[in-house]
C-alpha cells in the first residue's frame, strides 16, 4: 500500500483542516508514492523511536506530536531535529504527524472521556473549534460516580495505567466530592479559566506547571496534572486498531516508550 493511501485513511479520521494554525501536521518527511509494508506508531519521534524504526525496518512512522514545529534553514547533523530528518530520509522512512487535528476531530479528548478510560457521560467540548459540526478541544462530562479529588486521582491512575499524577487542590477541600470533570489531554493550562467560568471545579490535563497551579488554587479550581504523556499515549493503540481494520495486509508496530518523567 502506498503512503498516500494511508494518509487518506488518517485524514478521513482527522482532516488536516482541523489543525490549529501554529501546528505542523501531515507528511513531514518522505514521498507519497512510497510503498509501505510495515509501519510504526508512537507518541513522539524521539531519537530512540527513529532508531527503532530503522532497526525494525519500517517504511512509515506515524506520531501524534510533530517532530518539526518551526522553520528549518539547515538540514544537517548539527541540530537534533534536522539530524532525525536526515536519518529518516536516508533510510527511506516516511514520517507523518497528526496532532491538533486529532485532538479536535477523531479524536483524543473523545477517546479519553469515553468508555475505555474515564467513562464520562453528557460530554461536550471545552473549546469548540468548528461551530458547524461542534468539534473541539477537550471534554466536559459527568463522572461515573461522585468522588473526592484523591479518589479521582486514583481512578485516573487506574484507567490510564499511570504510576503517578500531580494534584493542585485548594486547602480545605480535601473532603469535597466532585460529580463532573473537565479533561483536556496534553498541555491544557491555557484553558483552565474557561473551565472555571463554566462552573466546573475539577480539571484534568497535563503540563500544568507551578505558577498556573497556584493561580488555579487561589481561584478555587482543583487541577489534576497527569503529565503530557499520561493522557495522550492512548493515541498509539487507537491509531493501530483503526489502521489495522482498514488495511489488514500492512504490518503495524506499536511503540510505547513510556512516560519520560520519573518521580524518584
Amino acid at each position: 500500500m502506498k503512503c498516500k493511501e494511508i494518509m487518506d485513511y488518517l485524514e478521513q479520521l482527522s482532516p488536516k483542516r482541523y489543525a490549529l494554525n501554529w501546528d505542523n501536521v501531515g507528511l513531514l518527511v518522505g514521498r507519497k508514492e512510497k510503498e509501505v509494508h510495515r509501519l510504526m506508531i508512537a507518541l513522539d519521534a524521539t531519537k530512540d523511536v527513529v532508531q527503532a524504526a530503522i532497526e525494525q525496518e519500517v517504511d512509515m512512522l506515524i506520531t501524534h506530536h510533530p517532530m518539526i514545529f518551526s522553520a528549518m534553514k539547515q538540514i544537517n547533523e548539527d541540530d537534533i531535529t534536522a539530524e532525525k530528518v536526515l536519518t529518516l530520509a536516508e533510510n527511506g522512512i516516511c514520517y507523518y504527524a497528526m496532532h491538533t487535528n486529532f485532538d479536535i476531530a477523531g479524536g483524543m479528548a473523545e477517546l479519553a472521556a469515553g468508555s475505555d478510560y474515564l467513562n464520562l457521560t453528557n460530554t461536550y467540548p471545552i473549546e469548540v473549534r468548528d461551530t458547524e459540526d461542534g468539534e473541539g478541544l477537550g471534554r466536559y462530562g459527568i463522572l461515573p460516580e461522585a468522588m473526592t479529588a484523591q479518589q479521582i486521582c486514583a481512578y485516573v491512575k487506574e484507567k490510564f495505567h499511570l504510576p503517578f499524577v500531580m494534584l493542585y487542590q485548594p486547602k480545605g477541600l480535601e473532603d469535597k466530592v466532585y460529580e463532573k470533570i473537565a479533561v483536556l489531554p496534553g498541555a491544557g493550562k491555557s484553558n483552565w479559566k474557561d473551565v472555571l467560568h463554566t462552573g466546573y471545579e475539577l480539571y484534568l490535563t497535563g503540563d500544568f506547571g507551578h505558577h498556573p497551579g497556584l493561580d488555579a488554587m487561589e481561584m478555587g479550581i482543583t487541577v489534576i496534572d497527569a503529565t503530557h504523556y499520561g493522557l495522550e499515549y492512548i493515541f498509539v493503540k487507537y491509531i493501530r486498531d483503526y489502521l489495522q481494520e482498514k488495511m489488514p495486509n500492512v504490518e503495524i508496530v506499536e511503540l510505547d516508550t513510556g512516560c519520560p518523567v520519573q518521580v524518584i
